[in-house]
């Protein structure tokens, strides 16, 4: 295998494990000024996803997709896998500005979205170790298990029934995951586990199939109307799709459209059949508690428990850095939870720990739209939540390309315009204050089994909930 230069493998345990020969060797850059169609500013889920999916519906179409680093250099290639059918905007928020029926209808597209990407990887040849095991979610409270309930009527109101998601005592929940502690849980078929690069790279080469150009180590600093500038050229095109998430920032004149907020992972060796015979898993469930500070984990294909969680800082002008990857306060909080999740654990080796930034709006909440009066297009704000989420954008920026108007292109997340994060110092301040509020709720309903009243309305108001 060729020597990785620039240490992409070592962004992730996935970018780590590819397989299938790929050697991560970076893709030709931007070889002149070109002409398209369409230019994509991002090669990952979103950008690949709208490539493939204009492709589908028009092939003849010219697609130009670019990327400062390579395909799944960055969420794409270090989430933690879980192909949900999950938002960042809760479906009251949704049912407030858009009604009730709209609400209804994002949550069947996005569970209809979890099983569309499940074929379409399968359709276009891509081993990403897609298992739809569900998700199951914890309580280790009373607090929790009230919010687990709560989250469950929630759904139900928007016509989910006990088939979509449902509550489970703690016996029932035992049948899935064994935790110590758990007074119950919930459970949702709406998930399926994979593998985020193996996802991301096997795109990127049906996109290649399909005829669209992938130039790689090509970094865009401006893109307006009609035009992309990068440092090996400029691209003219009608349409451009900015997909750059937790990295848009860095273009000029974007830096308070989303922010960057680090989500850190860790992962064990393959276990032995003993240890996941007293964990559980049996079909690669992905798991989490109901805990304010968010974790989330999934058991991977070769049997390694890979686990992750927030807690990392915001960094001041919404600056991303490698070196803000690791964070080995936060690296150890994972572990340690990993190990009471499943005491099985704790003689495990732990072989690889990363991070990265994922793309938050200021009103938690995801959008995909076009401008058609300048072309301008776009996707992002998936807090996290954007696996299953940006093949739904992608399906839906392909249509509205193409000016067509079908079932994708009357959701409610189409054309919302989120206002823009503060200026700093305050954005800092704002974020940072915000950041610290979940783990704190976490300390008080252990300690009393109810949430703070006010801290709770506090952050629940910030998430837009």
């Amino acid at each position: 295998m060729p020597a990785d230069e620039h240490g992409y493998r070592s962004r992730s345990l996935w970018l780590d494990t590819l397989g299938d020969g790929d050697d991560l060797l970076p893709r030709p850059s931007l070889p002149r000024d070109l002409t398209a169609d369409v230019a994509i500013v991002g090669a990952g889920y979103t950008g690949l996803w709208t490539a493939l999916s204009l492709l589908q519906r028009e092939p003849t179409i010219r697609v130009v997709v670019i990327d400062k680093e390579i395909a799944g250099f960055g969420a794409s290639g270090r989430n933690g896998g879980w192909c949900s059918a999950l938002l960042p905007m809760s479906l009251d928020a949704l049912a407030r500005h858009h009604g009730h029926d709209a609400a209804v209808a994002m949550r069947r597209a996005m569970e209809d979205t979890v099983a569309e990407v499940g074929r379409t990887s399968s359709a276009e040849g891509i081993d990403c170790h897609f298992e739809r095991g569900g998700t199951i979610v914890g309580a280790t409270n009373a607090a929790q298990l009230d919010r687990l309930r709560s989250d469950v009527r929630a759904a139900h109101r928007f016509g989910a029934t006990d088939d979509d998601v449902r509550v489970l005592t703690a016996d029932e929940a035992a049948d899935h995951l064994r935790s110590p502690g758990w007074l119950g849980a919930s459970i949702t078929p709406h998930c399926a586990a994979l593998h985020p690069a193996r996802l991301a790279r096997g795109l990127a080469r049906a996109v290649e199939r399909r005829g669209a150009a992938v130039y790689e180590r090509t970094a865009a600093t401006v893109i307006e109307p009609g035009i992309v500038r990068t440092d090996h050229g400029t691209i003219r095109a009608e349409v451009v799709v900015r997909a750059t998430e937790g990295f848009t920032p860095a273009l000029a004149g974007m830096s308070r459209v989303i922010i960057p907020i680090y989500s850190l992972m860790v992962a064990t060796e393959p276990l032995p059949a003993s240890t996941w015979a007293t964990i559980g898993l049996e079909q690669r469930q992905t798991f989490a508690d109901a805990r304010r500070l968010i974790i989330y984990g999934q058991r991977t294909a070769e049997g390694r428990l890979a686990f992750g969680g927030r807690g990392a800082p915001y960094h001041f002008g919404s600056k991303t850095d490698p070196s803000f990857d690791r964070n080995e306060a936060v690296f150890a909080d994972l572990r340690s939870t990993l190990t009471n999740m499943f005491p099985a654990v704790a003689g495990a080796r732990f072989t690889h720990a990363w991070g990265g930034p994922l793309g938050a709006a200021r009103d938690w909440a995801c959008s995909v739209g076009l401008d058609r009066s300048t072309g301008m297009a776009w996707a992002g704000g998936y807090v996290g939540d954007g696996v299953a989420t940006t093949n739904l954008a992608g399906r839906t920026l392909a249509d509205l390309i193409l000016g067509r108007s079908t079932d994708l292109t009357r959701l409610p997340w189409v054309g919302h315009r989120s206002r823009r994060w503060e200026p700093e110092p305050l954005r800092w301040l704002a974020i940072n204050g915000l950041l610290r509020i979940p783990a704190g709720l976490d300390r008080a309903e252990a300690r009393t089994g109810r949430t703070p009243r006010i801290r709770g309305w506090l952050l629940d108001s910030a998430l837009g909930h």
